[in-house]
């Protein structure tokens, strides 16, 4: 075994919370490995100038440490699951899927505590379109803005600006960097549904490497990757990525599986919702069926004016 592993994660403070929270659990259970954390710059973080959507890049923010897997300049890497791609390049494994955090959103507000209480026409600041369809959706008086950086940087952005009402953002990432006395509202599910597997962490590796595996295994969670396999799937048969208004979340008890997913009009006037049910060894499965389901329900027209709304610039 080698004495020695290095974990690639961007630099972020989420990120390095994320890689140094996996160094630690992975070191509880291997003493005798040194794990070294090494950041590597994605092209989401290099392109701040731009919404997600809008850079001409598969995996934003996973594709540079991707092939430093593959070039042999770390062993393993660090990712929050939602921004990673539903394929996976030829050579990766997703090695390891820990216990998921809280994978709700949460509202962080200026001029009202509460989403549905901010004041007429009010804005609010998201880079999510499935954020966004949601809350035009609740309040279709609501302006929405697109709004990027880490947290620190948003919560910031709030702080300073006299026209933002509030922001919304992943509840994880809030909850790892024990920033939740900001946190107003918490957004609940099912009626409002996250990203698929947001709050799941991906450690990849590279395919066939039996002592990394053998590691990373040590911290592996059955039924979150069970339930992230659900939702990826899910956002897989829709024909969409990280940054369509797809929300989802599956629910795992005595091996079964309840999955609930959305897709949406960006700006909220036409909401699809549906859930199936199954057993857990059909994970995949059923993320595919109700993706179908919802594809004939009017998704297949969602997919199509997006589609035609980002050929068009």
């Amino acid at each position: 075994m080698n004495k020695v592993l290095r974990i690639g994660t961007r630099g972020s403070k989420l990120a390095l919370w994320q890689a140094n929270w996996v160094a630690a659990r992975l070191g509880e259970r291997w003493p005798d490995i040194r794990f070294e954390i090494h950041v590597i710059k994605t092209a989401g973080d290099q392109i701040q100038d731009r919404p997600l959507d809008q850079i001409p890049v598969l995996g934003v923010f996973t594709k540079e440490l991707d092939n430093a897997l593959l070039a042999h300049e770390i062993d393993l890497a660090v990712h929050s699951m939602k921004d990673r791609p539903t394929d996976t390049p030829e050579g990766i494994a997703i090695a390891a899927i820990p216990e998921r955090a809280d994978p709700r959103d949460a509202f962080i507000g200026k001029q009202a505590a509460h989403l549905c209480d901010l004041p007429l026409n009010a804005v609010v600041g998201t880079g999510s379109l499935r954020r966004q369809a949601q809350a035009l959706a609740i309040r279709p008086d609501l302006t929405t803005t697109a709004l990027r950086g880490n947290i620190d940087t948003r919560l910031r952005k709030l702080a300073e600006s006299d026209s933002l009402g509030g922001i919304i953002l992943a509840l994880a990432g809030v909850h790892r960097l024990s920033l939740e006395k900001h946190v107003t509202e918490i957004l609940d599910l099912p009626q409002w549904l996250p990203a698929p597997a947001q709050g799941a962490l991906a450690i990849t590796a590279r395919t066939g490497d039996v002592e990394v595996a053998e590691v990373v295994s040590a911290i592996e969670d059955a039924d979150t990757r069970a339930a992230a396999t659900s939702e990826r799937a899910l956002l897989a048969r829709l024909g969409g990525g990280c940054h369509v208004p797809v929300g989802a979340y599956a629910q795992v008890h005595a091996q079964r599986i309840s999955l609930s997913g959305l897709i949406a009009d960006p700006d909220g006037s036409h909401v699809l919702r549906d859930t199936v049910e199954g057993p857990i060894e059909q994970a995949e499965a059923l993320g595919a069926q109700l993706g179908k389901i919802l594809l004939e329900r009017g998704g297949a027209d969602i997919m199509s004016a997006l589609k035609r709304m980002k050929d068009e610039g």
